[in-house]
This record gives C-alpha cells, sequence and structure tokens, in this order.
C-alpha cells in the first residue's frame, strides 16, 4: 500500500522533510502527493521546485481530499494543535513538528483524539530514529557503560533574531525550540520521570519569552541530566552520557550526529544519504521519522514505540515546567481543551 504524505505548509522546514524523503534511495512505498499553505502562490512554487503534483488551496481542502493519507505538519508551534485535530478529524494520520503542542493541556487532548479516531500521531521528533541514537541505545542496554549515572548536553545556535524564536504570538521560546532536543535526550537516556527539575535563566525578552537557561534534571538513584540551551551563541553542540564502566559522546550536532564516540574510544559513523542543499543541519536525517511513520501505519499502529504518546506528553509536562520556572506565559495556559 503506497503511503501518500500531504505537506501541510511551505516553510523551510517542510523543504527539507521533502528533500530528505524524495532523494532516500530505499524509501519505500510512500511518495510526496500534495501540498496546501496559507498563501497558494507560496504552495504552487514549492510544489513545483520539489516536484510535488497537487496544490490545494487551503489546509481545509487538503484535509478533505482523497488525495492523502498522512499529513506532514511544519507550520508555526501555534498552529500544530488545530492544524493536527483538523487532519485527524478528516481521517488523515499525523506526523506533526515539534513541539506537539504549546502545552501539556493541548497535547493531552490531541492524543486522546487520535486514539479516539484510530489515527497514527506522533510527534517529529527525528533524533529518536537517528542510527547514532540507536546504536547509543544498544550500548547502554548491553551494558557497555556499566550504570548511567550522568548526562551532559549543549545546544546553543545563534537564533535568538528569528522570529520564531523571539515572539511570543509565534510560540517563541528557546526551550520551545532547541530545549526541546536536550529534554528528549534526557528522557531516551534515563527512560524515567525526574523527580525534581530545575531552572536558572537570564531575564526574558521584550516578547516575554527564554532564550537562555541551564535545566538540571534529577532522577531516583542520583542520577542526572545537566543541559544548557542558549539561543545566543554558537555552543559545541555534543552530548556525552557517563557511567560506571566509561562514557559515551553524541558528537556535534547531538540532536542529529553521525558520529558516535563509544567507550573504547573508538569514533563510528552514520553518514547520511545524498547532497541536496538543506535549510537545518543534516536534515537528510528526517527521512528515518518517514520511513518510521510509513512503517507503523502499514503495520496498523497508532503511535511509535521509539516516540510514543506518552513520551510526548512527558516532554510537554517538562517544557510547562520550564517555563513556569522562567515566567513564559502562553495564551493557551489558560484555556482549557476536550
Amino acid at each position: 500500500m503506497t503511503i501518500r504524505w500531504g505537506i501541510v505548509c511551505a516553510g523551510k522546514i517542510c523543504q527539507d522533510f521533502v528533500n530528505a524523503v524524495n532523494s532516500y534511495p530505499d524509501k519505500g512505498d510512500q511518495v510526496i502527493a500534495a501540498i496546501a499553505a496559507r498563501n497558494k502562490k507560496r504552495a504552487a512554487e514549492f510544489a513545483k521546485q520539489l516536484n510535488i503534483p497537487k496544490v490545494f488551496d487551503s489546509y481545509e481542502a487538503l484535509a478533505r481530499s482523497k488525495d492523502i493519507d498522512v499529513a506532514y505538519i511544519g507550520a508555526l508551534n501555534p498552529d500544530h494543535y488545530e492544524l493536527s485535530k483538523l487532519f485527524l478529524e478528516n481521517g488523515k494520520h499525523v506526523l506533526c513538528e515539534k513541539p506537539l503542542c504549546l502545552n501539556l493541556k493541548q497535547a493531552q487532548s490531541l492524543v486522546k483524539f487520535a486514539q479516539a479516531k484510530k489515527l497514527f500521531l506522533m510527534e517529529a521528533v527525528w533524533s529518536r530514529f537517528s542510527p547514532a541514537y540507536i546504536a547509543l541505545e544498544k550500548d547502554i542496554k548491553d551494558g557497555k557503560l556499566g550504570d548511567v549515572s550522568f548526562l551532559e548536553v549543549n545546544f546553543g545556535v545563534p537564533i535568538g533574531g528569528v522570529d520564531r524564536v523571539n515572539k511570543k504570538e509565534f510560540g517563541g521560546s528557546a526551550v520551545m525550540d532547541i530545549g526541546i532536543y536536550v529534554l528528549q535526550l534526557s528522557q531516551f537516556v534515563f527512560k524515567d520521570d525526574p523527580i525534581k527539575v530545575s531552572v536558572v535563566g537570564t531575564p526574558l525578552n521584550e516578547s516575554g519569552v527564554d532564550l537562555l537557561e541551564t535545566i538540571v534534571l534529577d532522577y531516583s538513584g542520583g542520577r542526572r541530566a545537566v543541559l544548557n540551551v542558549n539561543a545566543h551563541i554558537r555552543m559545541w553542540n555534543k552530548a556525552t552520557i557517563y557511567g560506571s564502566k566509561g562514557r559515551a559522546t553524541l558528537e556535534d550536532p547531538f540532536h542529529f550526529p553521525t558520529k558516535l564516540t563509544r567507550e573504547d574510544g573508538k569514533t563510528e559513523e552514520f553518514p547520511l544519504h545524498g547532497s541536496r542543499e538543506y535549510n537545518f543541519e543534516n536534515s537528510a536525517g528526517l527521512v528515518y521519522e518517514a520511513l518510521e511513520t510509513v512503517r507503523c501505519i502499514q503495520n496498523g499502529l497508532t503511535e511509535s514505540p521509539r516516540m510514543s504518546h506518552k513520551e510526548s506528553l512527558l516532554l510537554a509536562k517538562l517544557e510547562d515546567e520550564v517555563r513556569r520556572q522562567l515566567g513564559v506565559h502562553f495564551d493557551v495556559d489558560d484555556q482549557e481543551f476536550p
């Protein structure tokens, strides 16, 4: 069964997603079938550039069409909840860019809705499908690091001047943009709920959003993660996992690395396919979340075991707590959702 993708929005991440899928040599039985954007002219240009056969006048028209099976939603953060719900309501599976929603209440409502519809829904945390992450996970399970007790990770890129990051009306916030990656990595490594969350940040910008913070997550048994997030400067964006038998490092960029340095000091490489130009670093790796989505749909799954609904809800809970401690408040935090 061919799985047909509908692309929701014509932004940079959508361009990278389409390029990553279309250039992958073994993408299986899936095609990029259609696109819609708020600006039809922009959608038409996007479709022409990337050889997408159908362009729709609106998101509603794309959601109602019988030309797609699954939607890839790459719109701005405040639109994730309503757009995901729109496509689910019309019987379409959904892969939605991170963050899944702006807060836990929205995420809980969306997951409940998808489960009621018996449709696949996944937050597009592409890191989880990185071959380097999978290799690291196996090493931890096999005991090569011993008892893992500490994680240190930096994510700093100079994006503080970008509207999607620095404006509250766009769902801006460093933790909601790049901070998600450090939080999800801690979940991935410790596979547990933290017992304490501590956050130190700098004053919020004039829009009331954060651009720099250090997050400390404490887990049972003395385990700890120290996570640095910085939207002002480029940092050495690597993650090191420490155990009783040694350490392993997801090399820069840790959020989708091509190199893993193991406990024996040897570095294994995981090269990406293709040579197309991308807007974001290592975006060719976006194909792996597409492959997982297709695999799950074809096997009748409504969530991925590698990025489950439970994982997304915990991630949303942590994002809420970090924002609370920093004083970042969205209007939707005052609303209730079914």
